[in-house]
């Protein structure tokens, strides 16, 4: 090799080393203080982080916390005690509410005190404890009691988790496309993220519920119509949701929580059968979503950085779901992933341990209990696998 290729190569490699050296590796203690950011948001009164964030928001920041326990013997005891204020005070706290599908399918929730005049609130979480007109936000709720009981072996918050998985189950088959389920109790439209959600919480209590194989059963059955609904495009990512009229693909925008939830899904699955297939099919979904939503190795949303409350909570819940993955089937490819985006977020979206939306900065003031949550999974996530 001639000298001078020789010493190029060696420039190059000294300046990817030191581009790689200037990034904060993170450490458990930062995620600590990212955890007491989180926190100041929280309203022990409601056991909601609302109204910096929202509802189902809020079933995400219950989930990281949980994460953190997992890793984290510091953060369990505190944690204990947020889930059972969070599981006492919050089936109670009232709240209006209204969702709308806005462009690119991104949705946008709205609440009392805080909607666009001549909007109506539709929708009302008091007196219906976890339930409410979304089956989505319902899902989130599982899946959050499902962690706290895997922290702490509760079993009145899996009890809750599958209170909630039997309201969803009313939905099952009621729409025009075969099976599945509707995102909402107003039948609007068939969409990604319900049914992932649906068979996310299906398979967990597969393998954690006494009637594990009724969950089962659920389970392959909504994994079977979700791979045949067309959702799945030909690039191995997944789009929003079907078309009402046609319950073909609708072509909308490939966000990462859709990439995402599947992820879970399909780990617990293969956990619950010993079929190893599923994990195959999870592989070639992450892989697709990590080359397509990704830029130098950073997850993106395209609705950066003015994602609203509800868009910033998607990219976190990709970064937790592959960790799951990776945990039942190393890559190393997916450890580099989670790294690379951690130290990222510390390094360029971090401000006195408060997280924001684009994790590969700049810092975008302010931050919320949304996109902290968000980027804290992806903290937690990196953290679990190294």
């Amino acid at each position: 090799m001639p000298s001078f290729t020789r010493n190029i190569g060696t420039v190059l490699l000294a300046t990817v080393n030191l581009l790689a050296s200037s990034q904060a590796q993170v450490t458990s203690s930062d995620a600590e203080a990212a955890y007491t950011a989180l926190q100041q948001w929280y309203n022990g009164s409601t056991g909601l982080w609302i109204p910096s964030t929202g509802w189902w928001n809020s079933a995400n920041c219950l989930t990281v916390i949980a994460d953190l326990a997992q890793i984290d013997g510091t953060a369990k005891s505190e944690a204990e005690s947020v889930f059972s204020t969070t599981h006492s005070n919050a089936p109670s706290y009232e709240a209006s509410m209204t969702k709308v599908m806005g462009a690119n399918a991104m949705p946008q929730t709205y609440y009392a005190g805080a909607m666009p005049a001549g909007m109506e609130s539709t929708e009302t979480t008091a007196n219906q404890g976890w339930l409410n007109g979304y089956y989505d936000d319902e899902g989130w709720w599982a899946l959050a009691w499902i962690a706290a009981y895997d922290v702490t072996g509760n079993s009145d918050y899996l009890s809750t988790a599958e209170y909630i998985f039997n309201d969803m189950a009313q939905s099952l088959n009621t729409t025009p496309c075969g099976g599945g389920i509707w995102w909402d109790k107003a039948h609007t439209y068939v969409n990604a993220i319900a049914n992932e959600l649906f068979l996310d919480v299906a398979a967990h209590l597969a393998n954690r519920a006494s009637n594990g194989s009724a969950y089962q059963e659920y389970a392959l059955n909504q994994w079977t119509w979700f791979k045949n609904s067309g959702l799945i495009n030909s690039q191995n990512t997944i789009n929003d949701g079907l078309d009402n009229s046609t319950c073909q693909n609708n072509g909308q925008t490939v966000w990462s929580y859709n990439q995402g939830v599947i992820l879970g899904a399909l780990t617990e699955l293969s956990k619950s059968t010993g079929d190893s297939s599923y994990i195959t099919e999870a592989q070639t979904i992450a892989n697709a979503a990590i080359s397509a939503l990704t830029t130098d190795g950073i997850l993106h949303d395209p609705c950066e950085p003015d994602c609203g409350v509800d868009g910033s909570q998607f990219k976190g819940v990709f970064a937790r779901n592959l960790q799951i993955l990776y945990k039942a089937s190393p890559q190393s490819s997916y450890a580099t992933f989670l790294s690379d985006n951690a130290n990222s977020i510390w390094s360029n979206d971090q401000e006195n341990n408060q997280l924001s939306v684009v994790w590969s900065g700049p810092f975008e003031s302010p931050a919320n209990a949304s996109t902290q949550s968000s980027a804290m999974d992806a903290i937690v996530a990196a953290l679990a696998t190294s």
